[in-house]
């Protein structure tokens, strides 16, 4: 059994936020890649195949190609990035999340080594967390889940990192107590969280009311994280502002009359 390495860190910033993981030597840190901020000299950085837990490197080819294929089933690069310090004493290598948010450190160890989360959220962890996939059992969540039937599993005794837009939300869900949530709000739950996808309500709510067709149902026993502004939500307003900012240049300058004859036009000049 792999023992994931321990690792110290801080996270810095408040909106826009990034974590520098404090390395012994020998120690490494597995991170998506483009993730990493700054390092130390005596870190050494490399890419490999797979999820770089370790853990597949005893099962042979056939499972770090396993392993591989589980990644890009959830949107993932084949490979990630590791970062191991080579050098004597603590040294340091830091990571920053792709968009404006928090970054939210996990003890799997004190959710019973296991997570659920969204396939987007995950940032880093300690060398020995297995990173695989959570297929969606129940139809609802898997066509309208916003993630499809996929999403990612952390598995591991040691620390992980996720990323979130906006503010966190941390609730701890009794036995049967029910939250319904928008789906892009989901960040990651715990193996005990019911999940699934139900239609908002009534017709009418769900065309005009702003708020989708669907919303996601946990119900406990279980931890749950939530965001308060999903990537998906920022850039489709982003895109609808830019559309508005675009047709607003065009009926100043094309569209318009000034713009479709010319001033020089408008004056008789050539």
């Amino acid at each position: 059994m792999n023992i994931a390495h321990e690792v110290d860190y801080q996270i810095f910033g408040d909106d826009i936020q990034f974590v520098e993981i404090a390395l012994d030597n020998g120690e490494t840190i597995v991170a998506e890649p483009g993730a990493m901020m700054y390092m130390d000299s005596n870190i050494e950085m490399d890419s490999v195949f797979g999820d770089g837990s370790g853990k597949d490197s005893q099962k042979g080819l056939k499972g770090i190609l396993a392993t591989a294929g589980k990644r890009v089933l959830t949107g993932e690069n084949l490979f990630t990035s590791t970062f191991t310090n080579k050098g004597n004493g603590k040294k340091t290598v830091a990571f920053a999340a792709p968009y404006p948010g928090k970054i939210i450190p996990v003890e799997l160890m004190d959710f019973g080594g296991q997570l659920i989360c969204q396939r987007d959220s995950y940032l880093c962890s300690a060398k020995g967390i297995e990173i695989s996939i959570a297929f969606q059992k129940k139809v609802g969540a898997g066509f309208f889940g916003g993630e499809g039937f996929i999403m990612q599993k952390l598995v591991g005794d040691g620390l992980a990192f996720l990323h979130a837009g906006g503010t966190i939300v941390k609730k701890e869900l009794a036995p049967g107590e029910m939250l319904k949530l928008d789906t892009g709000c989901l960040v990651a739950f715990t193996a005990g969280v019911d999940y699934d996808v139900q239609f908002a309500g009534n017709v009418k709510s769900a065309l005009f009311g702003g708020e989708g067709l669907f919303l996601a149902t946990l119900r406990g026993p279980g931890t749950v994280w939530l965001q308060s502004l999903p990537f998906s939500r920022m850039a489709d307003r982003i895109f609808s502002a830019s559309k508005k900012a675009n047709a607003g240049a065009s009926s100043k300058g094309e569209g318009s009359l000034l713009g479709s004859i010319g001033i020089g036009n408008l004056f008789g000049e050539d």
